[in-house]
């Protein structure tokens, strides 16, 4: 995407220097390991690129608010949100080739709870390096009441916990997964991820992510979803986060290199509306430049 890089955290200390210079108040974190496995061990490791990069920021840069993604998508070798069930579709062979069938469009299953510990093995080692705040995005069940009883364990009871609780099985999200390297390379997510079309079941997911323990509650993506912000601040009233995502940036980059749109003002305008909306919070790839045009007025 324009204006986004992959970057090392030596990098990253610069970049984050820049933007909370201009007034950015904090950062989300999100990990590409060199090496993914079926164990996303990346995902925990003590010396794993996320905690690396947590260790050296709140080091170089102590007042900037470094929240980190806690997931297993970009650390497992499939691309999956947690721990995969293959099952294998019945052996055939081909008229021509001779060789077994593909396994392309096999069934996914997602084995929640072996998914569970990896999740909050992650999150206590993200806390553990210094993170200000640990925020997962895997929707699996239980997720939230897991990290928070391992933060308890582990010493961080302190650590808050800004839960993806509202996310949805989007086509706004291919901008992302190709930058972060995560898209799956079998099946789709839509078996947890939420149905576009479910209002109710969002408002459902919320109201259970706060009764295991979350601080804060995100809905994801944002503009598309401004009825469901709405919705959750209204009917919670908690600190509720919206995710600008990879297309909504996109799409307004994309637009305003043609001369079809001014980009400072759709931008602003965009974020405006989830703020109307109810968000407390916005997660945002323009957080920079909608900084920079604000402190310009």
């Amino acid at each position: 995407m324009p204006g986004v890089f992959q970057l090392s955290p030596d990098e990253l200390v610069r970049e984050a220097e820049r933007a909370h210079a201009l007034g950015v108040p904090a950062v989300l974190l999100f990990g590409i390991p060199d090496r993914k496995d079926a164990k996303a061990s990346g995902a925990y490791a003590k010396n794993g690129i996320v905690q690396q990069a947590v260790r050296l920021l709140k080091k170089e840069l102590p007042p900037l608010l470094v929240i980190t993604d806690v997931c297993l998508c970009e650390y497992m070798e499939h691309g999956h949100c947690g721990v995969v069930e293959r099952r294998r579709p019945a052996r055939h062979v081909g008229k021509k080739s001779g060789h077994a069938g593909s396994e392309t469009g096999a069934p996914v299953k997602i084995l929640n709870d072996p998914s569970l510990k990896l999740l909050a093995r992650a999150a206590a080692s993200h806390a553990e390096a210094g993170a200000d705040i640990v925020s997962p995005s895997d929707m699996m069940d239980g997720r939230v009441r897991a990290i928070r009883t391992e933060l308890d364990r582990a010493g961080f009871a302190d650590t808050p916990i800004m839960s993806y609780a509202a996310k949805f099985a989007s086509a706004f999200y291919g901008p992302f997964r190709e930058a972060a390297e995560s898209a799956p390379k079998f099946g789709d997510r839509r078996g947890y991820q939420m149905d576009p079309a479910n209002a109710n079941e969002a408002l459902r997911e919320v109201a259970l992510d706060i009764q295991e323990g979350a601080d804060i509650v995100m809905v994801k993506p944002a503009l598309a979803y401004l009825d469901l912000i709405c919705r959750v601040k209204t009917e919670f009233g908690y600190p509720t986060a919206a995710y600008a995502v990879s297309a909504e940036y996109a799409m307004i980059k994309a637009a305003a290199a043609n001369g079809w749109i001014d980009e400072c003002a759709v931008t602003l305008e965009s974020l405006l509306a989830m703020r109307r909306a109810g968000a407390d919070i916005l997660i945002t790839y323009a957080a920079a430049d909608a900084a920079r045009w604000l402190k310009a007025g």
